[in-house]
């Protein structure tokens, strides 16, 4: 799977510690079976879209707990709006949040505070299956 072009994943947080924590939790390069990441940080919704309208994301990573506009909400509404979208791990504020990623169609979700090793088996799953359907 690594001579695949690499996998652009869209991190959002109005938090510039969410992105780095996530963005250091993953690394360049998650799993060796997997093409390294090319990260593009979105600290505020307007960005997220003028990517996302873009297209070539392959992979959207959105804190629920951002202000004023929440991933959950960013999430649902990108689900609604566009064809095929990339898929979506959501980061809840408690893991009593998981309905609320339901709600918003979220391929996965997974709580604050970010547990490395739970982020990155996520996000590999979700990787792998980018790949397969590409």
């Amino acid at each position: 799977m690594s001579e695949h072009k690499p996998l652009r994943v869209l991190v959002y947080s109005d938090d510039r510690d969410v992105r780095a924590t996530v963005i250091a939790g993953l690394g360049a390069r998650p799993h060796p079976d997997l093409p390294p990441f090319d990260y593009v940080e979105c600290a505020t919704e307007p960005v997220v879209w003028n990517h996302l309208d873009e297209g070539g994301i392959d992979l959207v990573i959105l804190d629920g707990e951002a202000v004023p506009a929440g991933g959950l909400g960013i999430a649902r509404q990108m689900k609604d709006e566009i064809y095929q979208a990339p898929p979506v791990l959501v980061l809840t504020g408690r893991p009593q949040d998981a309905w609320l990623a339901t709600w918003s169609r979220a391929e996965a979700a997974l709580p604050h505070p970010i547990d490395p090793l739970r982020l990155a088996e996520t996000v590999i799953g979700l990787a792998r299956g980018v790949l397969a359907s590409a």
